[in-house]
């Protein structure tokens, strides 16, 4: 794990000073080893690579970063979980490795099978390579999006990293903004990928490969894995205790590779059923105990007891940290240095509390993301394939009387009940829609700001970035299916996983995700929608396998997880907060904002009076991340 970045083609800002500032950027991420390197391949073409290194396998010097091999250099941010059995089958090709890195091993991998090496790679990563041979460099991002990697471009400049941050420290970065990122961000909470804040910046991404083509400076894209592909194919034909027989198998081998390091490992243990299997699963392997962490609030919704109980039952050396009203806002003004894009899920904060806790015992902690992406955790997913069914049994002449009744009554709900009037709004559509048509429905619904925020907020409504959505789906896929591959492409991999990255690597905590393992999301995407849930239970056979180590009556209750007193605070403790950056003067800073409408909003929250505190979170993330990145 570390922070990479660099920049390629020909400008005079090219050189090891500023490219040591620009890694100087991210020690956070790898605060053991730095290496920069400069290379002038022509006269007009110079390449430079920088690594900061937080060491987890082969902590020698061995690993230090770039690495080269033959006409080979590289940087590389993540791990490779399986880099021993490939390095076995390179050197039965005859392949001689010098260290235990498995960056070496990235290397020779791709000496021998080209990019196709990445087809092979069990793990999460972010690669660049340059190969002398053919003059190009090769990025690669690992299938789920657990690593970043950001691209800045513009005239004759190329720039890469891990983080955004990087690019600040180049002196001719363009800091102008995308207006079109700027209305995703309050739409979302976050800036979906491949947009960026930043007008000439990308994020390449999730199970992408990109050939650069240094002559011309131009890329060339292969996007070599997609979840897509599996929720197209048939399902298996499994019994379910087949399925849950080998999505079990599927479970221990994906935490066991996480396992894999030099340093102290960990679990973040919510007592949730994702982070209860991960934990028992990998305690029920070992003799020496795991070490498991939770953070506790005395307000708010608090998992800590639950998690304690789960703790003993499996046998974890479990430790727990209740942390104070103050303990968590003093993070919030630390949240625009490592969120370095506008970013507003609130539960960034207990992430990043919890992270610096495990990080005094361990270097590294493991995650359970992904499983109700995966396994159809949410039950708005049954919520709607029910609805879905019930629509199919309404006869045809029928359904146009219900679609107006539903349209009428959503005419009669205020704007205030925003979410009411979406809901009526949905059934109706869904009465004369296909499946498609009301998945896409609902997708706006939910994660659009309300109309007359939207209309109103901003001085210029700039034109709907292309999403997750625009993709083509198969008309015959399930509503539930179809929610469960957007949100595994827009909100897990966008917030959920940018959350976990950010909050780890903010204090040098390598996080691991081994339910994002791609054998067991292409292997559940396979799978009957009925395994996965009936009219009872969601995520149905993960539950199942939990319930093989700890019992149901200490698992069965409602689902809590991260949550903060959000709307309290900027009413009460966060009113200086408000004062300084929603203020008439800071909101027109940026000029991008209607003053006279959004003020009117901020003085109506201060009274109660307007109740989208969603939509104030946003406005204050905004515009701290704007006080501190441009000024």
């Amino acid at each position: 794990m570390c922070g990479i970045t660099g920049f390629i083609g020909n400008n005079r800002h090219f050189t090891v000073e500023v490219l040591d500032q620009m890694v100087g950027q991210l020690n956070h991420r790898g605060p053991d080893d730095k290496g920069v390197e400069l290379y002038k391949i022509k006269d007009h073409l110079v390449i430079g690579f920088a690594q900061a290194r937080l060491s987890i396998i082969d902590l020698t010097s061995n690993g230090h970063q770039p690495m080269a091999f033959e006409q080979l250099n590289c940087v590389f941010n993540g791990e490779i979980y399986n880099h021993e059995e490939i390095k076995a089958e390179l050197e039965n090709l005859g392949h001689v490795f010098k260290t235990k890195s498995d960056t070496e091993v990235i290397l020779h991998s791709f000496l021998e099978w080209g990019t196709k090496c990445v087809h092979r790679f069990i793990g999460m990563f972010a690669i660049v390579i340059h190969d002398y041979s053919t003059g190009n460099v090769y990025f690669m991002r690992d299938r789920a999006g657990v690593k970043p990697l950001f691209i800045y471009q513009k005239d004759n400049v190329l720039l890469f990293a891990s983080e955004i941050k990087a690019f600040h420290k180049f002196p001719d970065f363009d800091k102008t903004l995308s207006e079109s990122a700027v209305t995703a961000f309050f739409d979302f909470g976050y800036v979906p990928t491949p947009y960026c804040i930043f007008k000439y910046v990308r994020k390449i991404e999730a199970g992408s490969l990109e050939i650069l083509n240094t002559e011309t400076l131009t890329f060339t894209v292969e996007q070599y894995w997609k979840i897509n592909t599996f929720y197209d194919k048939p399902k298996l034909d499994l019994s379910y205790q087949e399925a849950k027989n080998h999505t079990h198998e599927l479970l221990v081998s994906a935490c066991n590779y996480r396992m894999v390091a030099d340093v102290p490992v960990g679990v973040f243990l919510s007592g949730g059923y994702d982070s209860t299997s991960v934990a028992a699963i990998l305690q029920s392997n070992r003799d020496q105990k795991l070490k498991t962490f939770t953070i506790g609030f005395q307000e708010g919704n608090n998992e800590a007891p639950f998690a304690k109980e789960i703790a003993k039952h499996i046998g974890t050396d479990h430790h727990e940290l209740y942390c104070t009203t103050r303990e968590a806002q003093e993070i919030i003004p630390e949240l625009p240095f490592f969120y370095d894009e506008p970013f507003a899920d609130s539960s960034a904060i207990p992430t990043m509390l919890v992270s610096a806790f495990a990080k005094k015992q361990v270097t590294v902690a493991l995650s359970a993301d992904g499983g109700d992406e995966i396994f159809a955790g949410y039950t708005i997913y049954r919520k709607h394939d029910k609805t879905m069914k019930s629509v199919a049994l309404i006869p045809n002449f029928i359904k146009p009387l219900l679609r107006t009744s539903f349209s009428m009554a959503s005419t009669l709900v205020p704007a205030s009940k925003s979410k009411l009037k979406h809901q009526l709004k949905g059934f109706g559509s869904a009465v004369h829609q296909n499946n498609l048509q009301f998945a896409n429905q609902l997708y706006k619904n939910q994660l659009s700001l309300p109309v007359h925020i939207r209309n109103s907020f901003l001085k210029k409504q700039a034109s709907s970035l292309k999403t997750a959505f625009d993709d083509q789906f198969n008309d015959e896929m399930a509503v539930a299916e179809m929610q469960m591959m957007i949100d595994f492409n827009t909100y897990l991999q966008n917030d959920i996983l940018v959350k976990v990255d950010r909050a780890t690597m903010s204090v040098s905590l390598e996080g691991r995700e081994p339910l994002l393992d791609h054998r067991l999301i292409e292997f559940a995407a396979q799978l009957p929608l009925h395994y996965k849930f009936d009219n009872e239970r969601s995520k149905k056979i993960l539950k199942d396998i939990a319930h093989q180590y700890v019992p149901e009556t200490l698992m069965d209750r409602p689902k809590t997880g991260f949550s903060i007193p959000i709307a309290r605070w900027l009413r009460k403790d966060l009113t200086f907060l408000l004062d300084e950056f929603l203020s008439d003067k800071a909101l027109a800073q940026s000029g991008l904002f209607n003053v006279p409408f959004v003020s009117e909003c901020i003085k109506d929250y201060r009274k109660n009076k307007f109740h989208h505190t969603t939509f104030i979170w946003k406005l204050l993330m905004f515009q701290m991340w704007y006080a501190k990145w441009m000024s």
